[in-house]
């Protein structure tokens, strides 16, 4: 199927901007909830105030990666410097994982023992962090369509919207019938939520470390369409990764027949162009074999050798 080019661009300044005013915001909300938590006894605003720090964490290391990720490539990064982006949303993930396994722990023994709760400051600050949340995720809403490092910030920062509402509830319900054991209740929820997001989320920047094929790439199409080029007698030793984002890489050994030998440079330039048109694959390396001395019993991907394997018995 062919790759999806339709994403919403945003000027790189403008969004630099955008990114540094979120950074602001949840730096601000971080240092009010610890303080409001602390105060009133909450491990639910901690929780929120460290789910916040997290995403303050990573819109740092975000705008950071924006900046060195538009380097040009040189000799020490020959494949440019685009990769730093995923290398970051690794990191925030990780960084939630372990987030969200100390709060639940926090939370387990506090449900045993559920200290005094100040419900009132609870409430107040909970709707601060709700339009600090909200303002945040509308920030990077028009950003997260082309950016898999800002649409994780979008979406935790959504969450984190929804994880106020949930503190401002428990903090209510404190109030009105001295329900202690709804904050640490809460927490453990929150922290939950947290690792949901995150477990889920992590294989995408894990998958294309790994450089693994683009996941919403039909792989079999690119080589039928390959293989359905005139001249090609068949295609093996097949690569097909993300170089960045949303720039899909290919190379492989393309064998021709004897009749298009003579013609490899066209029959190069149909197949690039058919990659490029139906599946927006704009980066190609083709290494070209002759039929009557091309490669036995290789693998279709990567670089193995079939004939090698049934020798020592695999």
């Amino acid at each position: 199927m062919p790759h999806d080019h339709g994403h919403v661009h945003i000027d790189p300044n403008s969004g630099d901007r955008r990114v540094s005013i979120a950074i602001w915001a949840n730096g601000l909300l971080t240092v009010a909830q610890i303080v409001g938590g602390v105060l009133s006894g909450s491990l639910a605003l901690i929780a929120d105030a460290l789910h916040n720090f997290s995403d303050m964490a990573s819109l740092v290391i975000a705008f950071a990666a924006r900046k060195i990720g538009r380097r040009s490539a040189d000799e020490n990064m020959t494949f440019g410097y685009g990769r730093i982006e995923i290398v970051a949303a690794l990191i925030n993930y990780t960084t939630l994982i372990l987030v969200g396994v100390y709060l639940i722990y926090e939370g387990g023994m506090r449900m045993i023992d559920p200290p005094e709760v100040q419900g009132w400051t609870v409430v107040i600050i909970g709707g601060v962090a709700l339009v600090v949340d909200t303002l945040t995720a509308l920030l990077t809403y028009s950003m997260q369509k082309s950016s898999v490092n800002i649409r994780a910030l979008f979406l935790h920062n959504l969450s984190d919207a929804l994880a106020s509402v949930a503190v401002i509830v428990g903090g209510s319900l404190i109030i009105l019938y001295d329900m202690r054991w709804v904050d640490p209740a809460t927490t453990i929820g929150i922290a939950l939520y947290i690792l949901y997001l995150a477990v889920t989320e992590i294989g995408g920047p894990i998958r294309t470390l790994m450089l693994g094929s683009p996941p919403d790439m039909d792989n079999a199409a690119v080589v039928d369409a390959m293989r359905g080029v005139d001249g090609v007698a068949d295609v093996h030793h097949v690569h097909l990764w993300q170089m960045q984002e949303h720039e899909v890489a290919l190379d492989c050994h393309v064998v021709l027949t004897a009749d298009a030998w003579s013609q490899s440079e066209s029959v190069k330039g149909v197949i690039k162009d058919r990659l490029k048109d139906d599946f927006g694959i704009t980066h190609s390396c083709l290494e070209f074999e002759h039929e009557d001395r091309a490669h036995k019993n290789v693998d279709l991907y990567g670089h193995g050798d079939t004939s090698e394997r049934e020798a020592n018995g695999h």
